[in-house]
């Protein structure tokens, strides 16, 4: 068993207030659960109004697949065009 994990930081400067950046935020994580078979949430940075960082993690079989998952994730969030991704980490773990 494999659990990969995905760390993103966004920056969002279009937002100027917690609200919009709640909107961007929600658009970004409806559209990766969606898609994805993943677990996605906000997980620091809450107070700021224009950055995010936001954890998904996937569970697989082959270490090959998750990274092919997240990589995906990672590319679906670049490609929505609603934040900047400023880093982004891959991290898996094996029991």
């Amino acid at each position: 068993m494999y659990i990969g994990a995905l760390r993103v930081e966004l920056y969002m400067p279009q937002c100027h207030n917690l609200k919009e950046k709640r909107q961007v935020i929600r658009s970004v994580i409806d559209r990766v659960r969606n898609r994805f078979n993943v677990g996605i949430s906000e997980i620091d940075k809450n107070d700021l109004w224009q950055v995010c960082s936001l954890g998904i993690t996937c569970v697989s079989n082959s270490e090959y697949n998750v990274r092919e998952i997240l990589t995906d994730v990672d590319r679906c969030i670049r490609a929505a065009g609603k934040a900047e991704v400023i880093e982004s980490k891959v991290t898996i773990f094996t029991p």
